[in-house]
Parts: C-alpha cells; sequence; structure tokens
C-alpha cells in the first residue's frame, strides 16, 4: 500500500528508511551479537546452537508480537506472563498423550488466551478504563486463576507436543519455530495490509482523529486485544512444549523481557509506530544476549540487571529526536545559560524572569483558576465516602461470620497493624498517581531495602542507628532514579519503573547470593509486634504519619504542586510549577515509603526474604483507586486512599477466616479492584 506526503508527492527513501529505522537498527544489532556469539563458540555456531537458540526465543518473540499489537494502539498489556502461567498449568493438568489430546488443547490454550484478552478488551475498549490498571487486576485475577489450577510444579505435557513445536521442521536443516514464527509474520503481513491493520496505527497515531474518520476505535481497540491474547496462549503453549511439565509462575518471569523485545524491536511506546518483526528481533536479541552472559560465565543473577538496562537503554534510543523530551530539557538549558550570560536571570540586576519560555510559547497572561477549597473538600469527601462505607459493612459482616469483631479492640489493633504497610505506601504510591504516573518498581525496592536491613543490623539493635537511615537513603535514590528517567528522558514511567524493578531484584540476587541472611533487630521486631500495652507501638506511629501525610498533601506548597501536574503537565509548566522537580521528589517519596515499608515487614516476619514485596504491588495501586483517586491523576485525597486501605485490609481478614483459598482470595481482590475502578470513573471517559 502506496503512501504520499502531505504535498501529495512520494516519500523520499530518506523518509521511508526513518519509518523503519528501528527494526534496521534492531536487525544490524542481532547481526553484530551473533558474530560475536560464535566468535566466542569453540568452532563456530553449529546447527545445534541455532535451532536451540530459535527454540528458546520462540516463546518471548510470539509473546511480543502479542503486545505489540497492543502497544501499535497506544495501550499496555501487563497480564501477558500471567496467561502464559495459566496456559501451562492447564495444559499440564489437562493435555493427554495423544493426538486429538494434544491438537483441542492447544487450540484451547490459544482459546483460554483470546478469552483472557476479550476480558481486558471490554473493559478497556468499551467502558474506555485505563489498559495499565486492567491488565494489572486482570493479571492477578489470571494468577489466582493459575493456583486454583495448579498451586505447585508438577503435571505432565505430552512428548507428542514436544515433537510438534519444538522439534525440526526439516531435519538438520530448518528448526519448527522459525517455521511457525514465519507463519506468524505472514499472518501480521497480511493483517497489516488490511483495513484493520490500517486502523491499528491510525489509532496508535491519533485515536480521536481516527474516531473522526468514521474508524470503529472501540471494536479494533478490543480485537486487539483478543489476536494479543491468542499470542500469550500461543506463547503458552509452547512453553510447555519446551518444559514438558507445568509451573504456575513460569510466565512471571518474562513480563519484563517482552516489553524489552518489543521496545528493542523499534515499536514505539505510545503507539502508531513499529511492528511485529522487529518485536520478533528484539526477543532474539535479548536470547543472544543471555548466551554470551553464560558463555562469559557472568551470574545469572545479572540477567534482570542487564534486561532492565535493555529497556532502558533501547526507550532512549528510539526517543532521540529533535521534537524529545531530552531535546527540549537540552534546548531549555541553553536558554537559561544564555539568560545566565546576559544578566537577565532572577538576582542579577537585570529585569528578572518569572518564567524562561522556549520559543513557540507563550506566558499566561494570568494565573489559571483552581477550584475553591469547598469544593474540592466535597468532591473529596463524595469519592472517598464509598471507601468508608464499605468498611463498616464488612465489619458488621466480619462481626455476623467470624465474630469479636465490631466491639473489640484487639480486632481493631491487628486490622491497623496490617494496615501500617499499605497506609505507607498508598502515601508514595498515591502522591506519584495524583500526578498521572505509576510506580511499579514497589516490589523490588521493598525486598531489596528489607534484605539491606535485615543482612546488615543481623538481630542487633546497635546498628539499627545508621542502618535504617541509610536503607532509607537507598529507596530515596531509587525515586531519584525513577524521576530522572521520566522527567528529564521522557521514559514512560510504566517503562521506568518495572525496568527499574528488574534491576533492583537482580541487585538484591547478587547482595544475598540468592539466599537473604540475617535477622531483624529486636527493637524493629519489638515495634512491631509487642502486644504487652493497650496498643502495639507501630499504631502510634501510623495514626502520626497519617496526619503529616495529610498536611503534606492538603497543606503544603508540595501537595499542591502535586495535584497541579495532575491536571496536566503544561498546564502546571504554564502556571509557574517546576514540573521536573515535581517529578523527581514524587518518585522519591514512593521509594522512602517502599524502603520504610520493607523495613518494617522485616521487622514484622522478623527477617527477610525474596520476593517479599510482590504481593504489595497490586494492593499499593488497588487502595488508591478504591479510596476515589482518579487512576490518571488530579483527584483524590490521602484520607480517601486511607478508607481504601481499612477496607481491603478488613476484606482480607474476613476472607482470611473463611475457607476460601489463597487462590480465590487473590482472584476476589482482583475484582474488587476492577469494580471501584468502573464504579469510580470519570463521567466522560
Amino acid at each position: 500500500m502506496s503512501s504520499v506526503t502531505a504535498s501529495g508527492s512520494m516519500p523520499s527513501r530518506g523518509l521511508r528508511i526513518g519509518r523503519h529505522r528501528g527494526v534496521i537498527v534492531a536487525i544490524v544489532v542481532f547481526a553484530i551479537l551473533m558474530s560475536i556469539n560464535g566468535l566466542m563458540s569453540n568452532g563456530g555456531l553449529s546447527y545445534f546452537d541455532i535451532s536451540s537458540l530459535a527454540t528458546g526465543g520462540a516463546p518471548l518473540a510470539i509473546a511480543a508480537t502479542g503486545q505489540s499489537l497492543v502497544i501499535l494502539t497506544g495501550g499496555f498489556d501487563l497480564s501477558s506472563g500471567a496467561v502464559i502461567s495459566l496456559v501451562n498449568a492447564v495444559l499440564a493438568t489437562q493435555m493427554q498423550d495423544n493426538p486429538a489430546s494434544i491438537v483441542t488443547w492447544a487450540l484451547l490454550g490459544v482459546g483460554v488466551g483470546m478469552a483472557t484478552g476479550a476480558f481486558n478488551g471490554i473493559f478497556i475498549a468499551f467502558l474506555r478504563l485505563q489498559p495499565i490498571v486492567v491488565t494489572l487486576a486482570t493479571m492477578f485475577i489470571v494468577q489466582g486463576v493459575t493456583l486454583l489450577v495448579m498451586d505447585k510444579p508438577g503435571g505432565m505435557i505430552p512428548a507428542g507436543l514436544s515433537s510438534a513445536l519444538a522439534q525440526d521442521a526439516v531435519p538438520n536443516i530448518i528448526p519448527m519455530a522459525l517455521v511457525l514464527l514465519a507463519i506468524l509474520m505472514l499472518l501480521w503481513l497480511w493483517l497489516k495490509s488490511t483495513r484493520f491493520g490500517t486502523a491499528v496505527y491510525a489509532i496508535g497515531s491519533d485515536m480521536e482523529a481516527a474516531r473522526a474518520r468514521g474508524i470503529r476505535v472501540p471494536w479494533v481497540q478490543f480485537m486487539v486485544y483478543v489476536l494479543a491474547g491468542g499470542c500469550y496462549g500461543f506463547s503458552g503453549v509452547f512453553v510447555s512444549a519446551q518444559t514438558g511439565a507445568g509451573d504456575p509462575l513460569v510466565g512471571n518471569s518474562m513480563l519484563l523481557q517482552i516489553f524489552g523485545a518489543v521496545v528493542v524491536g523499534g515499536t514505539r511506546l505510545g503507539g502508531g509506530r513499529g511492528g511485529v518483526l522487529g518485536s520478533m528481533v528484539g526477543a532474539y536479541i535479548l536470547m543472544v544476549v543471555v548466551n554470551i552472559l553464560l558463555v562469559l560465565n557472568v551470574s545469572a543473577y545479572f540477567s534482570t540487571i542487564v534486561e532492565g538496562c535493555i529497556l532502558i537503554l533501547a526507550v532512549l534510543a528510539s526517543a532521540i529526536s529533535r521534537h524529545s523530551i531530552l531535546a527540549r530539557h537540552i534546548r531549555r538549558s541553553f536558554v537559561r545559560f544564555n539568560a545566565w550570560r546576559n544578566g537577565m536571570l532572577p538576582n542579577q540586576g537585570a529585569r528578572p524572569l518569572q518564567r524562561l519560555i522556549l520559543p513557540g510559547t507563550e506566558a499566561p497572561a494570568r494565573a489559571i483558576p483552581m477550584p475553591s477549597i469547598f469544593k474540592r473538600r466535597a468532591e473529596a469527601i463524595r469519592y472517598a465516602m464509598p471507601a468508608y462505607v464499605c468498611f463498616v459493612i464488612v465489619l458488621v459482616a466480619t462481626e455476623y461470620y467470624i465474630g469479636n469483631a465490631l466491639f473489640h479492640w484487639g480486632y481493631y489493633n491487628s486490622v491497623l497493624v496490617l494496615s501500617s504497610f499499605l497506609l505507607v505506601l498508598a502515601l508514595g504510591q498515591g502522591t506519584v498517581i495524583l500526578t498521572g504516573g505509576l510506580d511499579l518498581s514497589v516490589p523490588w525496592t521493598i525486598g531489596l531495602c528489607g534484605i539491606l536491613l535485615a543482612g546488615m543490623v543481623n538481630g542487633h539493635n546497635g546498628p539499627l542507628i545508621y542502618v535504617l537511615p541509610l536503607v532509607l537513603l537507598v529507596g530515596c535514590l531509587v525515586g531519584v532514579a525513577n524521576g530522572i528517567g521520566i522527567a528529564i528522558f521522557g521514559i514512560s514511567p510504566i517503562v521506568m519503573t518495572l525496568a527499574m524493578n528488574g534491576i533492583l531484584q537482580g541487585l538484591a540476587l547478587l547482595y544475598c547470593q540468592g539466599t537473604p541472611g540475617g535477622f531483624s533487630a529486636p527493637l524493629m521486631r519489638w515495634f512491631m509486634t509487642d502486644k504487652t500495652g493497650v496498643v502495639t507501638p507501630v499504631v502510634i506511629f501510623i495514626v502520626l504519619f497519617v496526619a503529616a501525610a495529610v498536611v503534606l498533601h492538603k497543606r503544603t506548597p508540595f501537595g499542591r504542586r502535586v495535584y497541579g501536574l495532575g491536571n496536566g503537565e503544561r498546564v502546571a509548566a504554564l502556571s509557574g510549577i517546576n514540573v521536573d522537580r515535581t517529578i523527581m521528589l514524587v518518585y522519591a517519596l514512593s521509594g522512602f515509603c517502599s524502603a520504610l515499608v520493607g523495613s518494617m515487614l522485616t521487622g514484622f516476619s522478623g527477617q527477610a526474604s525474596l520476593g517479599m514485596g510482590d504481593d504489595y504491588m497490586l494492593p499499593s495501586i488497588a487502595v488508591v483507586v478504591v479510596g476515589g483517586t482518579l487512576i490518571t491523576g488530579g483527584r483524590g485525597s490521602y484520607l480517601g486512599m486511607v478508607g481504601g486501605v481499612l477496607l481491603l485490609t478488613a476484606l482480607q481478614t474476613l476472607l482470611a477466616g473463611t475457607t476460601l483459598p489463597y487462590a480465590t482470595r487473590v482472584i476476589i481482590f482482583g475484582l474488587v479492584v476492577l469494580a471501584a475502578v468502573v464504579a469510580l470513573r470519570e463521567k466522560h471517559s
């Protein structure tokens, strides 16, 4: 399908090459890495080496194909790894060793992925909810379903599936994996040439313009998520053929790799540019990098660090242009330097500049009107009240089904102790969300800081006086790094914090060599668990923390800047808010809160553990959303988040007192989050 420029002429060769720059660069990088890999191998690469690489990278390439479709429309899908795990668990428990069963369940595996994609698509396309929240909730729901199917590794995949997918199509000539990827590529090329394929790119480039041109945006988005889910399902089938057994966590580690493959392959985050070929090549680039590290005998703990760094560097490389955020920062720095040189900065004796404006922008003639304090308070109460009402309902239900709740102080003390972790996280994550961002580095910021604390104090109170401040400083530095990547380099918050989470995981594993050591200080243990008094000491701390957080949000210039930034970066900048500094401070606060929770969890349990923060990623977002905060920023209150924390903690306590398995409770938790997002979404969304 040919295209023309605005003047009606055919696009130049340079322009056509520019459109495919990402995939061209990816192919060149892949060729260089393969050459290096060949030079490092004794005798060069054999057919066995190539076949192993092709087969090993196929699941990632297939999953990256699905993620590419979603990202091309401007979306994100965090449920991809969970779908792969679910399909693997289903096949390991249901597939029988006969051709009919193998074919049937392989197709059903793809169908499971498509059904999950349809679930995502309904909420995203038709209810117009944020993809990040929907797919994150779906990830937890699917993980719960997976645990119901298989709660630990086991089961068996028939050898026939491995023979069909993971062997050679032509013995010693062509691996079956390459044939399947070629078929998938041909299907993509056909789809790209259809009206549907054109609509995918149009939506990713400008959704409103696509809508104005008559494209049925909701249906295209819905079908994209269905097709993406089918790819994740097929990836799960291929993983099953490779492993020969089931593992309910097999897909979890693939999430970072999937995003890395898509970005390395040249697909632009935000949509409109890229394609499947680049993502497939990107997947194999990551595989070759891992192989090179293995040949160099580098510890496997470096893998997530390398993947996270590659993702960040790939995003930066794809974003380099004269219109990028980084380029604007450089131009602004030159403007400020020239103003300083000419004595035009404030306090330099010349006419002060209220704000340095880049060419092409104009300063506002007057201050931008803000809602009245009364109106903001009324709105905050309106959206926060449902969480408190539901909390009371859960209290009554707990009293009715379990007892010893409604009129017993011990119950409330326990709820407050269990709520303390989320109350702290809600301040950090909630402040980030109020600015329109998201922090997915929470899990391993918690994990790394908890491991550092336990390892350095090692059961003694003395070192706590300097170790605790040091650990909190580490959390702040993690947040500052996130903020710099987002504010200065223009990296998407989702990608930056997801990559940072992988880097922190690798750093934690390197520090403890896979086995966390040491114990919490006895003082921290007393602080979190002592019951000799009327209240546990942490409860007093939490009351003071909540009061300070409310003051921070409502009574300080920082809080006002956070709400201003949530209403739009450009509006905030024109109002005189230092956007970059505010973003960095917001993420530093989130890192500080995560580090504090890591320290508290270590004190609560007595020691640190790998993955100790994993269970807090969805809840840290859920309590903010359930408390009435708008996921896109600008609306919400910390008191509402407190209501969300109390509600979800009380709900977890109620569910824990029933006979429901843990997996079912995870599913209910995810459904509650989705219900809250639907109920509290903006009317025009």
